[in-house]
């Protein structure tokens, strides 16, 4: 390595570790070193001479160092930098001008007039031509957010690069076509790969929506399998309220006989306590009655379970209801099932009569439960009364 190189080496190091943001995620000392990695890979493979290649590596080193002042037309920047460092080093006027020369060679919209301008083009680009370039595409990306340059969606940004790789990009040195033209070319099918697929997954979700929205406004299937599904899981919800309340009532009297049992009657035999004998009992059948009616509100009551293939047929059962079908035959039930299925209207009937007869069991549970709390409260309130009777005739 020539002292002018390494010079140039320990220039930008210091450059980009002092002046260059964190946001630069792109155009950073990384890509400084691997754009003089490229250009020294060219060099190797073709015929210019030791000062041809060292004009051009010293180029390759200071081609980017203006980027942190100014972003479009960055290259100028970095020519008036790399003059100014060049003379400081004791350059002659022709190698500092030749490299000036050099460094505006990468603008992107130039065209290398000479074997050594396409070196340089050729190694700042070589990227698009490696494994790496979605990598080094995407920090450039973000590098544009970052700064608050510009923001690309992804499909913009693959749009973008599509456009610049087919229409724009070209390598220009023998060898760059030779070695990474094919990769470029991967690269180019890859992104038209990722466009077309995103492009169908768009295209399949503006059909599905259409869909879906026209199936939803023009079919009321949906809507009557809520309704159903709605007052069925609310007629269950309710069927197990009334249970509980029916339980309730089991556990409270059972309770309270236990209690009385317990401590009143066995004081009963004492003469002294006779006065209590009618308001006991009057409580304890008050209680009793309770509790007969809470059993006779949560007793299940099944039907003869079974049907006929001429009720199936005039869609007289109800196949959803187990008390229909519990004595049935497999092969008949399935059979019956069978029939229901090739049928809508069959299967809403099943569900209408299912929702019917749920009701209808739930009024009877309720009504039952009604008369229940009303025994269970007028009986308390009589048994207080009694009990108060039966004190006050014992004081008197």
């Amino acid at each position: 390595m020539s002292a002018i190189i390494d010079s140039t080496l320990q220039y930008i190091k210091a450059l980009f570790k002092e002046e260059f943001p964190n946001t630069f995620t792109y155009h950073n000392i990384d890509h400084t070193l691997m754009v003089w990695e490229n250009t020294k890979e060219i060099i190797e493979n073709s015929e210019i001479d030791a000062k041809e290649a060292e004009l051009v590596s010293i180029a390759s080193l200071l081609h980017d160092i203006g980027y942190y002042k100014v972003r479009d037309g960055h290259e100028e920047e970095s020519v008036k930098l790399a003059y100014t460092f060049l003379t400081n080093e004791g350059l002659s006027q022709e190698t500092i001008e030749s490299v000036c020369d050099l460094i505006r060679a990468t603008k992107h919209d130039r065209t290398p007039e000479n074997e050594l301008e396409a070196i340089i083009k050729d190694a700042d680009t070589a990227h698009v031509g490696t494994k790496d370039f979605t990598k080094y595409s995407e920090l450039l990306r973000m590098e544009l957010e970052l700064t608050g340059t510009k923001t690309y969606t992804k499909a913009e940004w693959r749009e973008n690069s599509l456009g610049w790789l087919t229409e724009e990009h070209e390598f220009y040195t023998a060898y760059a076509k030779k070695e990474w033209s094919q990769r470029k070319r991967k690269n180019i099918a890859k992104l038209m790969k990722a466009k077309l697929k995103k492009r169908s997954k768009k295209q399949k979700e503006i059909i599905k929506a259409k869909y879906k929205a026209k199936f939803k406004n023009e079919s009321s299937e949906r809507g009557i399998q809520t309704l159903f599904r709605v007052a069925l899981r609310n007629h269950i919800k309710l069927s197990d309220i009334a249970d509980t309340k029916a339980n309730i009532l089991l556990s409270v009297n059972a309770i309270i006989i236990s209690l009385v049992l317990s401590n009143l009657i066995s004081k009963l035999d004492n003469p002294s306590n006779q006065y209590m004998i009618v308001p006991t009992i009057i409580f304890v059948l008050f209680c009793i009655a309770s509790i007969i009616l809470s059993i006779h509100a949560t007793r299940p009551n099944v039907t003869q379970g079974e049907f006929t293939k001429e009720d199936v047929r005039n869609k007289k059962v109800n196949l959803l209801f187990f008390g229909n079908f519990h004595k049935m035959e497999l092969k008949d039930f399935e059979w019956a099932i069978g029939e229901m299925l090739e049928e809508r209207d069959f299967i809403y009937t099943c569900l209408t009569k299912d929702l019917y007869f749920l009701g209808k069991v739930l009024n009877e549970k309720y009504r039952i439960l009604r008369i229940t709390y009303t025994i269970f409260t007028i009986g308390i309130i009589v048994s207080v009364i009694a009990f108060a009777i039966s004190f006050r005739m014992q004081a008197t």
